[in-house]
This record gives C-alpha cells, sequence and structure tokens, in this order.
C-alpha cells in the first residue's frame, strides 16, 4: 500500500514539476529563446561584419556555445538560482540576502547597496529596449518573405508593441496560459530548422571545440574582440531568469534548460552555421532563411508570437522589480494594482507601464531597424551580468563559505567572461549603447535620490521628535478625550508622530484608543503570519504596533487591522480614524544633499502614491495634517 501512494505521489509531483517547467519554457525563457532572431545576423552583418568562411563561422558558434555552457548554464542556471531570497530572486532580491546574512554593517555594506541599485537600474534598461528589438526583428522576417513588406515593418512593428502595452492592464493570467504551449512549439521549430541545416553539412559540429575559439582570435584578434559585442546578444535574458525563479522554483526552470532550451538554441545556432557556410549571402536573415519558402510567413508569425511573449515576460519582471524597490525604500510609492485574486505575482503598475510604452516606442521609431537596436542592446545585459558577479563574490565567500581558491577558480572565470562582453561592448556606446546607460543613470540617480532623502528626512524628525512614552504621560491627563479609535501613521518605530503632535495642538483632544502604526519592510519576499505582528501596550488607551511585510507583499493595513484583537479590541472601521503626516520640504543650510537632487527628491514626494493609495486605507476616514521639514 505504501509503494502504490508512494508511486502515486512521485507521479503527481513530477506531473507538477512538467506542468512548471512548461509554464517555465513561456515565461522564464523568451528573451533568450528569441535571440536567435539577431545574434548570429548581427555578428556577420552588423556594425563591425565578419568574413563568412569557416573560421569566423566555427569562431562565432564555439564562443556562443562556451558561453551558454559557462555564464548561462554554471553561473546562472546551477549557481545564483541557489542563490534565492526565500524564493524570491534578481539584483535587489540578492541584496537583500547578503545584507541579512551578514547583517548590514560592514565597510563593503553601502557599495553593494549602491551595485544592487546600479544593477536594478541596467535591468530597467534592458527592459526597454528587449521588447523593440525582439518584436521589430520579428517583424522584419516579412521582408525576406517578399520585398514589398519593408515600408509596413515599422508600423507594425509599433502597434503590436502599443497593443500588448493597452492589455496589461486587464492582467495576464488568462493569457499566460498560452505561453507554454506556444513557446513550446517556437522552440521545437528551433530544434527541426537547426537539425534540418545541420544534416546538409554534419561537420559543421566541429565548432563546438574550444579550439576554433582560439583560430577566430589568432586569425583577426581586433575583429574578434569586437565580435563580442554581438556574439553577446546569445546570451539576453540569462539575468531574468534569475529574477523570475519567484514565479516558478528553481527545479522546473533547471529542467526546462537542459531538456529542451539549451539543446534548441544550440541546434539552431548551429544550423545557421552550417547554412552561412553553403550560402554566405544568408548572413543577411539566417534565422529566417533556415526555413523553405513555403513555410517563411508561417514562421514569421511564430516569431513575432514568440517576442510578443518574450516581452510581456519582461514587461511583467520590470512590474516584480519596481515593486521590490518600492518595498525596500529606493523607490516612491506607486500606484500598484493587484491583477489576480489568486497569483500573488501578477500585479499592474499603471506609471511603468506608460513610461515603459512611451520609451519602446520612441527606441522602434528612432532607431528604425533591430540592428541599430542591438548596437543599444549589449551594455545594459553585460553591465548587469557584471553587477550579479560582484554580488556573487561576496555571497560564496561571506553567506556559503566556500574555500578561497574555489572563489578564485570560479569567479575569475564569470570576471573574465563578463568584462570581455562588457569591454566589447563599450564600443558600441557612440553607435546607441548610450541610450541604456542614460537610462540607467537617470534612474540611479533618482533611486538613490529617493533613498538619501528619506533617510535624510527622517534624521531630521527624529532631532526635534518626543519619544511616545513621554508624550503619553503629559497627554493622558491634560487632553479632553472623545470617543473613537485613532490610529497615528508613523515612518519610524520610534518618537511621537508629527500628526499627534499637530493633532493635540489644533484639535486639543485625545481619542478614547490612541494607535501608533508603523509598517516595516523585511529582507525577505513573505513574512510568515505569526511574525505579522508586533503590540507595545503603554497603557491608559495607547498602543504602539509595527506591522512587518515582505518586500513582495502588498501592505493591506485594514486587512491587518481585522486580525488584530490584542489591542484594546477589534477595530470597527466606522468607529477608526487614520491620520497622516504630509511633509513639505524646505531647503535648509543643513549639508544633506545638492540643491538640485533636494528639488528632485520634493518632485518625486509629490508624485508619489499617497500613503491612503498604498495602505489601502478607507478613503473617508482619513485626516491629514501637514507640517514643514528641513533637509
Amino acid at each position: 500500500m505504501t509503494d502504490v501512494s508512494h508511486s502515486h505521489h512521485s507521479d503527481s509531483s513530477r506531473a507538477g514539476l512538467a506542468k512548471l517547467a512548461v509554464g517555465a519554457v513561456g515565461v522564464v525563457y523568451g528573451d533568450i529563446g528569441t535571440s536567435p532572431l539577431y545574434a548570429m545576423k548581427e555578428t556577420f552583418v552588423g556594425h563591425h561584419p565578419l568574413a563568412v568562411d569557416l573560421v569566423h563561422v566555427y569562431g562565432v558558434v564555439s564562443v556562443m556555445f562556451w558561453s551558454l555552457m559557462i555564464l548561462v548554464t554554471g553561473k546562472y542556471v546551477f549557481l545564483t538560482l541557489r542563490a534565492d531570497n526565500k524564493g524570491e530572486g534578481g539584483s535587489l532580491a540578492l541584496l537583500a540576502l547578503i545584507q541579512r546574512k551578514t547583517g548590514s554593517g560592514g565597510r563593503w555594506s553601502n557599495g553593494l547597496v549602491l551595485l544592487g541599485i546600479f544593477a536594478t537600474a541596467l535591468f530597467l534598461g534592458d527592459c526597454m529596449i528587449t521588447p523593440a528589438i525582439s518584436v521589430l526583428s520579428a517583424v522584419e522576417g516579412l521582408t525576406v518573405v517578399q520585398n514589398n513588406f519593408a515600408p509596413y515593418v515599422l508600423p507594425a512593428a509599433s502597434g503590436i508593441l502599443i497593443g500588448l502595452f493597452l492589455i496589461q492592464k486587464r492582467g495576464t493570467e488568462r493569457v499566460g496560459t498560452l505561453f507554454g504551449p506556444v513557446m513550446l512549439v517556437y522552440f521545437v521549430t528551433l530544434a527541426v530548422l537547426g537539425v534540418s541545416s545541420i544534416v546538409l553539412r554534419p561537420e559543421v559540429l566541429q565548432a563546438l571545440n574550444p579550439i576554433w575559439i582560439y583560430h577566430f582570435f589568432a586569425t583577426d584578434p581586433y575583429l574578434a574582440f569586437l565580435a563580442l559585442g554581438s556574439a553577446v546578444l546569445a546570451l539576453t535574458g540569462a539575468e531574468a531568469l534569475y529574477a523570475d525563479i519567484g514565479h516558478f522554483g528553481r527545479k522546473p526552470i533547471q529542467v526546462a534548460w537542459i531538456i529542451l532550451i539549451f539543446p534548441a538554441l544550440l541546434l539552431n545556432y548551429l544550423g545557421q552555421a552550417s547554412l552561412l557556410l553553403r550560402n554566405p549571402a544568408a548572413a543577411e536573415n539566417p534565422f529566417f532563411l533556415l526555413a523553405p519558402e513555403d513555410l517563411r510567413l508561417p514562421l514569421v508569425l511564430l516569431a513575432t508570437a514568440a517576442t510578443v511573449i518574450a516581452s510581456q515576460a519582461v514587461i511583467t519582471g520590470a512590474y516584480s522589480v519596481m515593486q521590490q524597490a518600492v518595498q525596500l525604500g529606493v523607490m516612491p510609492r506607486l500606484r500598484i494594482s493587484h491583477t489576480s485574486a489568486s497569483a500573488h505575482g501578477q500585479i499592474y503598475i499603471p506609471a511603468v507601464n506608460w513610461s515603459l510604452m512611451l520609451l519602446v516606442i520612441l527606441l522602434v521609431v528612432s532607431f528604425g531597424e533591430s540592428s541599430n537596436l542591438a548596437a543599444a542592446y549589449g551594455i545594459a545585459v553585460t553591465g548587469t551580468m557584471i553587477c550579479t558577479t560582484i554580488m556573487l563574490t561576496v555571497l560564496v565567500r561571506r553567506v556559503w563559505n566556500w574555500p578561497l581558491p574555489l572563489v578564485i577558480a570560479v569567479i575569475s572565470v564569470f570576471f573574465l567572461l563578463d568584462g570581455a562582453y562588457f569591454a566589447a561592448n563599450l564600443t558600441k556606446i557612440p553607435d546607441g549603447g548610450w541610450f541604456p546607460l542614460l537610462v540607467g543613470a537617470i534612474t540611479f540617480t533618482m533611486l538613490t535620490t529617493w533613498a538619501k532623502g528619506r533617510r535624510l528626512m527622517r534624521e531630521r524628525m527624529s532631532e526635534v521628535g518626543l519619544p511616545l512614552d513621554i508624550f503619553a504621560k503629559s497627554a493622558r491627563n491634560s487632553t479632553a478625550k472623545v470617543q473613537g479609535t485613532a490610529i497615528f501613521m508613523n515612518s519610524g518605530s520610534h518618537g511621537t508622530p508629527s500628526a499627534l503632535l499637530h493633532n493635540i495642538k489644533h484639535n486639543k483632544v485625545l481619542h478614547d484608543r490612541v494607535v501608533v502604526l508603523t509598517v516595516q519592510i523585511a529582507d525577505v519576499p513573505y513574512v510568515q503570519p505569526e511574525n505579522r505582528y508586533e503590540i507595545h501596550d503603554m497603557r491608559d488607551g495607547f498602543y504602539r504596533v509595527v506591522l512587518h511585510y515582505g518586500f513582495m507583499e502588498e501592505t493591506d493595513i485594514p486587512a491587518a487591522l481585522k486580525q488584530m484583537e490584542m489591542c484594546g479590541g477589534k477595530f470597527e472601521m466606522m468607529q477608526t480614524s487614520f491620520f497622516l503626516s504630509r511633509q513639505t520640504l524646505l531647503s535648509a543650510d543643513k549639508p544633506g544633499m545638492a540643491i538640485w537632487r533636494e528639488k528632485l527628491f520634493a518632485w518625486m514626494m509629490r508624485n508619489a502614491a499617497t500613503p491612503m493609495e498604498f495602505f489601502r486605507l478607507p478613503t473617508n476616514r482619513v485626516v491629514e495634517l501637514g507640517s514643514q521639514v528641513e533637509i
């Protein structure tokens, strides 16, 4: 009986793993899966064209194969995916994990925080280029089918992308069920196209021998180095696979890569190499020319569907990263809508959606074709990869306690490859590489300004703050009481909120029950329900409450209050008033930030979502009291 139940359990867990792996094929691997559309083409006919001959073709395929083996399989699929922060991934989750395990102090802690923020800023630059280049390169396949289609490429690509951004607010859960099967068909097609071409020139398999990388660089060192700037396009999406771990878990992502994704990509690149050796002129678009003429239009349609799915995954990734940034305090509060009652990861952020749409369409129209966009692409990808490698170094040494020789042996290989790719991409700055750097610099400035401004504001407010226990003692006997509950929101877990002081000063009353409420975001994605509340009874109707949330959780205060009974009884929303402090910033003589950064911080504060929206407070129960703060 035990054997039967055990085998039934293992069958059902295998079925669950297979289902998650198919889901991962659709969401996690869309970005890297669409690389064959443009990676080989850009290497041979891009900004630094290569001769289409044996040494160059074998050399490029060998570089791509070993990079996929070492960087994607080794660094990301097997090493970085182990570095999940309670199930969540991405630069900010990795940063929070390191800080939690090592203590947030330390001489390198501030540098690590800046590095995590910089990686996030670059990732957002990547999120703009991915939809633009992938959809554009797929629609450009129409010109392979029929030259007359050329004038329709830009309008068609723009229309598809606008449509994609317009449907975001409806949620992606229903559409998401189609992602896996469509991408499954796409990857099988990649493999079939590759095999059908390899059989015509089977000796192309020799390209997997790393000796061809040596011949490639020995023949033409400078051009080979520049070619790395295009060959890196085969690796785009590796960072996204780590950011998406929260949706599927480590095992399904690894299984999908080993069984389907990596073999399909490799076969397709080898197939394109075989085609180039048989017909050097095919370098103009080797991906679509792999297919027989009659099947090119269906291939264009399938590739377009795949690029839309890849773009969807990147947009969802941008929402997820921005939610983490808001919760971890490096980004102003944004209005976040939850599009699914069952799936916690399904969110929609209007501000991010419309900004992304505007910038993506601007990219498509201004760069005009995928070759021009390819120049802009690599630098964001390689910059993020280097940031991840630096954080991994700290993780394996300080958290996982690897012996030093092992750390040096493994990490130096990653640094060598990441560094070579990044250096090659620096040469593309004048051709478009400036764009992700500009986006990254603007985002980095905004994120660091917000984090520093908030810290300065809290410091200034605590300087004039009054300890809550002292205030409670003096206010108890000297102030008139009114019925009901007053909840005063407080950003710090100490001191008396300015709204409470202003309420006494102007209204000269206290409610029967006064709750000073602080929301604290932990450096884990989710907090267990039993660890949610921290309640301090300060006697005579005064309470200090701290609510703990993870950085992936929704901060719904009324829902949390409904579960609380140890705070002087149940909370009745119609008998409860929420008091919020609204700060007006003034520039001070104190050395805080540069004037332009203070103005930027003030602008970000004015445009942030109100605490009422963010904490889901009932609109008719909120009172705002203003105060002025010098920073």
